[in-house]
């Protein structure tokens, strides 16, 4: 080969390892930009996470805060639905107390005082939503009755409630106590 040609090979050479040179200058050059742009970056994404953990944190104790006020404010309600309750029952006790401190001239005078304070009762009752559960005469149901006695007679249908022996109360659809029943077991069924 000639030195012409050599010298051009060479020069090719150096102007492709040149090129190369350049290349890898503009990528490290790059690569230090997008190092800090990648910097940049997680330092924004760790000032966006304490941030969001800050907020986390107060909704938290929002949270809880209202989760306490709640409790209080429930049991406010309860204390005060009492005191309303209570209130409606102090004229039956001033009713009670008056009879026991009063002399009854006849048994019927002491009846009567008795059946005046049962009906003050049940009307305070009746005010505060608290009803009496039907049971004599009714087909035994167990969400409303209590059978503690069953009776094998012929006279009534099997199944029906023979006899009250307490009654049974419910405040709107809850039972608050079960009518306590005396239940018919007809023994040809």
């Amino acid at each position: 080969m000639s030195q012409n040609k050599k010298r051009a090979m060479t020069t090719n050479e150096e102007t492709q390892n040149t090129a190369m040179d350049v290349d890898r200058e503009l990528s490290a050059g790059d690569s230090a930009a997008d190092a800090n742009s990648a910097s940049g970056e997680v330092e924004s994404l760790k000032t966006q996470n304490a941030e969001y953990l800050d907020r986390l944190a107060r909704l938290q104790a929002d949270f809880d805060n209202f989760r306490k006020r709640n409790v209080r404010e429930q049991q406010e309600f309860r204390e005060y639905a009492l005191v309303e309750t209570l209130k409606q029952l102090l004229p039956i006790l001033d009713s009670l107390d008056r009879a026991a401190k009063s002399e009854p001239t006849t048994i019927e005078d002491l009846r009567g005082g008795v059946e005046l304070i049962d009906r003050q009762f049940h009307d305070v009752l009746t005010r505060l939503g608290v009803e009496p559960i039907p049971a004599q005469n009714c087909k035994f149901d167990p969400t409303l009755h209590q059978a503690v006695q069953v009776v094998d007679t012929t006279e009534a249908e099997d199944g029906m409630v023979l006899d009250e022996l307490a009654r049974g109360y419910r405040l709107r659809d809850r039972v608050l106590r079960a009518a306590m029943v005396s239940v018919a077991k007809n023994p040809g069924n």
